[in-house]
């Protein structure tokens, strides 16, 4: 890359930057804990809709060890809305490991803030430039977005050799005594101006310098090779009805939505017509009687459409004559009704519960 294009990023870039063309709640933040906090819910979120996760956290859990000694179950309730799970699984584990291994002190260096759980090169990067003035280029889809456009770079973006390629470019661009604002800079100027689509490039301090705005590629940039390929999943929700209970789960095992709860659920290949079709199924709980159910009513199908699966979800709301106190595997548990809004779980399913809350309470 030429060396006067770079400086004109770097320079156009910094004097551009106020603090305050996009105010959020962490900016002027240095604590590594908050900043980490702020950078795992923005992981995959959009500054809007985490901002009042991070409030609420960092109300809740002040400190690392706040955070570290809370129960499990507590932090995925909290998280609850969220998505992407794992992120509050690794924030969860990585304040324990804090906890135990620094004695509730924050790593200050790159390679052991790198060494916790859910914490990628980009959090890495941010988390030691904003707290700790250390110099290291955050890249993630901003940085890509506008350094492939600024230079018309066609290196895919989704490939190991282009990873290391932004990478490099970078941390080849970053002003090494001005780092915490480059790097804001940079997630700023992506968020706000080089968006991915109709991008404000009248606005934009690098204009004058665009190659993808020059060749008129800006609409092609960045390039990705991978196609998202989703799969679809049929998820039979059973909603046994009793005056004085419900019956609920823990989701275990490698799966989306691990330490989320859910209806004892049956996952089919297709969509199901009816219930006596739904119970012929080699998936359906042995523990549940057929003879002695009552179907209520079916309700769904509701989408959720994840990063690499398409969700569809039928609750099947059935009324039980049997008894179930002493039937159910390990696993299940039999909650009051009214504490089913202590429990954490997947987004679909509390679709269900603002939907229907009249006929479960």
């Amino acid at each position: 890359m030429a060396d006067l294009s770079s400086s004109f990023f770097t320079t156009a870039l910094l004097d551009w930057y106020e603090p305050e063309r996009r105010p959020l709640a962490w900016k002027h933040i240095t604590d590594p804990y908050l900043i980490w906090l702020s950078e795992i819910i923005l992981q995959q979120t959009r500054a809007e809709q985490g901002a009042p996760y991070f409030k609420k956290f960092s109300e809740r859990y002040p400190t690392v060890n706040h955070l570290a000694m809370a129960p499990e179950d507590e932090v995925m309730k909290m998280w609850e809305g969220l998505g992407y799970y794992s992120r509050a699984r690794n924030l969860h584990a990585a304040a324990k490991y804090i906890h135990t291994t620094f004695n509730g002190e924050f790593p200050s260096d790159y390679e052991n803030i790198r060494s916790l759980k859910g914490v990628g090169p980009y959090t890495a990067a941010a988390i030691a430039s904003f707290a700790f003035q250390l110099p290291y280029a955050v890249v993630d889809g901003n940085v890509y977005r506008l350094l492939s456009r600024f230079f018309d770079d066609t290196t895919p973006i989704d490939t190991s050799q282009g990873i290391k390629h932004y990478a490099r470019l970078a941390q080849q661009m970053l002003p090494k005594d001005a780092a915490a604002t480059y790097n804001q800079a940079m997630m700023d100027m992506g968020a706000t101006v080089c968006t991915p689509k109709n991008p404000l490039c009248e606005a934009c301090p690098l204009a004058q310098e665009c190659q993808a705005l020059r060749e008129g590629t800006i609409a092609e940039r960045p390039v990705k090779v991978k196609k998202l390929k989703r799969s679809t999943r049929y998820f039979n929700y059973l909603v046994i009805q009793h005056p004085d209970f419900r019956i609920i789960e823990k989701r275990t095992g490698k799966d989306i939505w691990r330490n989320l709860y859910q209806f004892p659920l049956v996952e089919t290949n297709t969509a199901m017509d009816t219930l006596s079709a739904l119970q012929k199924e080699p998936s359906w709980p042995a523990w549940l009687t057929k003879d002695q159910l009552v179907l209520s009513r079916k309700l769904g199908p509701r989408k959720q459409e994840l990063t690499h699966q398409r969700i569809i979800a039928v609750f099947w709301e059935i009324k039980y004559t049997g008894d179930l106190t002493n039937k159910l595997p390990e696993g299940f548990n039999l909650i009051k009704p009214e504490n089913c809004s202590k429990f954490a779980f997947p987004k679909v399913i509390s679709w269900y519960f603002d939907d229907n809350s009249l006929y479960l309470f």
